[in-house]
């Protein structure tokens, strides 16, 4: 018997069927990511297999579907925009969760279970059902001197602007960030924290120089999580940013699609892989924080 039969108690069959069954499920995907990559390098493909325009197989490789790069200065406008957005949300969402996910783990104050319950509604919320009712609210916010419409890098926080997108996105993502952060606040032992209160340190001392230090896979977790939300975000940034210079790479992409023009679907495939290249490094460097996500989130209790 292997080693992985002994560590999980299947027997080695069981573990054979289990990994043939996983390859045969993760299959359509595999496929799904080789067609993209050869196709960002052919000019035409029959299944998986390169052709030129007469047809003939494993011909027509070029670079003209990469030409975006160096002929298109706007899709580095677009990527700066994702940038500026996927931080923006990942700094917000994980300071606000990490104070908030403390609170609600070490205080005991009226209506926290309440807070807890009204969280968790909130975030069964899909966007697109509060879309009419945030674009008032941006517009609001829009007419409010300076900070509305004037702020460097993100425009402000109103309609139109990034950081009114940031501001929408930070509030979509911070239900499921608040119970992150509370389940890994609830793994720490009191011992730590009533010694430092004793000794005189102030509740934010404790928070700051005490807890964070002991939650730093939950932190590095949830900021690689949000930081994927805010890169591949499609519909908040198509809703409330209508000027192209303040689109995303996702909006991009769609831009390159139209109803009454043909589509060149192997340039839209390479500014997709090129979107793409970040998150696949993000996931290679660190599964084992994405994984520490749902061991934090679900040990912690109300």
């Amino acid at each position: 018997m292997d080693e992985g039969a002994l560590r999980t108690g299947l027997r080695p069959r069981q573990m054979y069927f289990l990994m043939f069954l996983m390859t045969l499920l993760t299959l359509p995907i595999v496929v799904g990511y080789l067609w993209i990559f050869i196709s960002t390098f052919s000019r035409r493909t029959h299944g998986l297999i390169p052709v030129d325009i007469e047809g003939r197989p494993f011909r027509g490789l070029t670079l003209e579907n990469w030409s975006f790069l160096w002929q298109d200065p706007n899709i580095w406008k677009v990527t700066l925009n994702s940038l500026i957005l996927a931080l923006g949300l990942t700094v917000g969402v994980v300071l606000i969760s990490a104070m908030a996910g403390y609170a609600l783990s070490r205080i005991r104050f009226p209506g926290r279970k309440g807070f807890l319950a009204l969280t968790l509604i909130l975030h069964a919320f899909p966007s697109v059902t509060l879309l009419i009712s945030i674009y008032f609210v941006l517009r609001w916010l829009a007419r409010i001197p300076v900070v509305g419409r004037g702020l460097p890098l993100i425009g402000g926080i109103g309609y139109n602007t990034l950081g009114g997108v940031i501001l929408v996105m930070v509030s979509l993502q911070l239900p499921l960030g608040i119970w992150l952060m509370k389940g890994f606040f609830d793994q720490i032992p009191w011992d730590v924290e009533r010694a430092a209160l004793i000794d005189g340190a102030s509740r934010f001392l404790v928070w700051r120089k005490i807890l964070l230090p002991q939650i730093k896979p939950g932190i590095a977790a949830l900021s690689i999580f949000t930081f994927i939300a805010g890169w591949n975000e499609f519909l908040i940034p198509y809703t409330y940013m209508t000027q192209q210079e303040k689109s995303t790479i996702a909006t991009y992409i769609n831009s390159l699609l139209s109803e009454t023009a043909p589509v060149n679907y192997s340039q839209v495939a390479a500014v997709g892989l090129f979107q793409l290249l970040p998150v696949l490094l993000f996931f290679v460097f660190t599964q084992e924080y994405l994984l520490s996500i749902f061991s934090g989130g679900m040990k912690g209790g109300a």
